[in-house]
């Protein structure tokens, strides 16, 4: 087996997505990193005839990520995972939980965060800010 990490932006990330699905990839998962206090790093992971390849992107908290649901229709599980853990927030998911897929409405921090994410409006689906280490 062999892998291959290609790096992409938000204004590319769609379209990565919608060639890697025309080429007959699999969407296996996404995972998210807590990177420090102002980023994060999300990690697309495909495989064809048992090579894995992905994509990698750096996003700073806060900002809005395009989501690749709309692409690959089981993404959306991940997508609202990764907004409940790690208080991502993904634009066009096809079925947005709002940050209640796992989490009560009521909490107020995201629980994978190393540096903590805080809801501003005190409900899921709020605005999410980065806080600071001393506060996760």
């Amino acid at each position: 087996m062999e892998d291959k990490t290609i790096p992409v932006t938000l204004e590319t990330v769609v379209a990565e997505v919608t060639k890697i699905k025309a080429e007959g990839s699999r969407l296996i998962t996404m995972t998210c990193v807590d990177i420090d206090e102002a980023n994060m790093e999300l990690l697309y992971h495909f495989d064809k005839d048992l090579k894995d390849h992905h994509l990698r992107m750096k996003i700073a908290k806060g900002q809005p990520v395009p989501s690749i649901s709309p692409v690959y229709f089981a993404a959306f599980l991940i997508e609202n995972e990764i907004e409940d853990h790690f208080g991502v927030k993904f634009d066009g998911l096809v079925l947005d939980f709002g940050g209640t897929l796992y989490l009560e409405e009521e909490v107020m921090r995201t629980p994978f965060c190393k540096y903590g994410v805080t809801r501003t409006d005190g409900a899921a689906g709020g605005e999410a800010k980065a806080a600071s280490a001393e506060t996760a």
